[in-house]
């Protein structure tokens, strides 16, 4: 079954989630919100990068202010995440915010929550009720032992609540723990209760190298359970490398189509070019181009045909030579020296309906 066929339709800007729409990547910037002009340049950089939604901290009533500026030179929806204090929500939503980020539980008493519901209806945006292994309440944690996936689960549900009951609906669900396989229990016990789109990811998960693979892990299982209707890949470095892994893991699960990807062999005693360096080329030359093809970067001519047979087109290495393939048919030898430029010329004049 797949559960996000059948969520809500929540509008963030002129972005779509849910009940069907494809799933969005999101990151969030790692600037002072404040410097209007070093997040732009970051937030336009994402875009480039393929960032759909992206979402800035408003720790100060400058940072909520800065909303608006920003708002203005940028492409893709802007989340305003808030922690503790109403009135931020409040003055985010008022300069723009296509989205606010909230934990009912540490906005206060029940009016101020209201007060932030209210500002949200009046302009209709989505409302995101986040909750963390993290952050759960002690009565929560009481009757559940500590932190568990249950325990998470009803939290979320509790504060999804608290907005139903100020007479709104328009909100979006996230749930997240840096357990992953904790976090995988959750969102199944998550969504055959929850009617509203999911934000899925693993949180805290670390540098780029090990971040990657925890949530790779995490998102590929949930996501394969047909649960999420956006992502973010959450990682200690250049936000960019947040939306390159989550490209990769939609791409990897055929949960979305467009970009080259590449496959490479392991290398072995048989290789005789530099594969390594050649495939970290090859992968930063296709990277600008919006093609949905598989490109084979291979280290010998003995098996380099065959093992890139599944590939649309693919170079293989020797002493002083190599070859072009496509489809796993040779096409020609040419200089070593030349591979890259040899398919850099082949990707430059793809025909995709004739490959």
């Amino acid at each position: 079954m797949s559960y996000r066929d059948n969520t809500r339709v929540v509008e963030i800007g002129s972005v779509k989630i849910g009940g069907g729409n494809p799933i969005r990547i999101q990151s969030m910037t790692n600037t002072r919100t404040e410097d209007v002009k070093s997040t732009v340049e970051q937030i336009l950089r994402l875009e480039e990068a393929g960032c759909e939604i992206i979402r800035s901290t408003v720790p100060t009533q400058e940072a909520a202010e800065a909303l608006g500026r920003i708002k203005k030179q940028i492409h893709i929806p802007i989340v305003a995440d808030i922690h503790f204090d109403y009135r931020l929500a409040v003055e985010a939503i008022r300069n723009g915010a296509d989205k606010i980020r909230i934990n009912p539980g540490n906005i206060g008493s029940a009016d101020k929550v209201e007060a932030v519901v209210n500002a949200a209806k009046e302009r209709n945006i989505p409302i995101r009720v986040g909750v963390n292994s993290g952050s759960l309440e002690k009565p929560i944690l009481e009757k559940y032992g500590g932190v568990t996936a249950g325990g998470i689960v009803e939290s979320a549900l509790d504060k999804v609540r608290i907005i139903e009951e100020c007479g709104y609906d328009n909100i979006v669900v996230s749930i997240k723990s840096s357990d992953v396989m904790m976090c995988v229990e959750a969102h199944e016990l998550l969504a055959p209760q929850c009617k509203y789109p999911l934000h899925v990811g693993i949180t805290e998960s670390g540098t780029v190298r090990s971040g990657s693979i925890k949530s790779a892990v995490g998102l590929g299982i949930i996501l394969n359970k047909g649960i999420g209707d956006t992502i973010r890949v959450s990682l200690t470095g250049d936000p960019v490398e947040e939306i390159v892994t989550a490209k990769r893991i939609l791409k990897t699960l055929n949960l979305r189509k467009g970009g080259i990807e590449v496959v490479s062999c392991p290398t072995c005693g048989r290789t005789n070019i530099d594969l390594i360096s050649l495939a970290g080329e090859v992968e930063k030359l296709v990277a600008g181009y919006d093609l949905d093809i598989k490109v084979a970067c291979m280290g010998c001519v003995v098996n380099g045909p065959g093992e890139a047979k599944e590939a649309d087109i693919g170079i293989a290495g020797g002493i002083g030579e190599g070859l072009l393939i496509k489809k796993g048919r040779i096409i020609r030898k040419v200089p070593e020296s030349e591979l890259l430029s040899t398919l850099r010329y082949e990707l430059d004049n793809w025909d995709e309906d004739k490959g």
